[in-house]
C-alpha cells in the first residue's frame, strides 16, 4: 500500500488496518515455526507496511500533516439537510 493512500484515510481506519496486519503477521509466525511459508516475504511486507502506518500516525500526532477526518456518508449527509429544512 503507497503512503499517500495510507495519508487519505483516517485514523480509525489507520489503526484498524495496523491490528489486522499484526494478526496476519503473528499467524503467518505461527505457520513458519510448524513449516516452511509459501511466501516468506510476506512477512518483510507486512513488516514495512507497519511501519508507514506508524510513521504516517506520527506526522499527524506531531501536526506535521494532518489526517483525514471522519468520513461521512450519503445518509448521514440527508439527514442534515432535513433538519436545516
Amino acid at each position: 500500500m503507497k503512503i499517500a493512500e495510507l495519508r487519505e484515510m483516517t485514523r480509525e481506519e489507520l489503526f484498524q488496518k495496523r491490528r489486522d496486519l499484526e494478526d496476519e503477521r503473528f499467524n503467518l509466525n505461527m505457520r513458519r515455526s510448524l513449516k516452511a511459508l509459501d511466501n516468506p516475504l510476506r512477512l518483510r511486507q507486512i513488516g514495512r507496511e507497519i511501519g508507514c502506518i506508524m510513521t504516517v500516525l506520527r506526522e499527524d500526532e506531531l501536526g506535521i500533516r494532518k489526517l483525514a477526518e471522519r468520513k461521512t456518508s450519503v445518509l448521514d449527509t440527508a439527514d442534515a439537510d432535513k433538519e436545516k429544512s
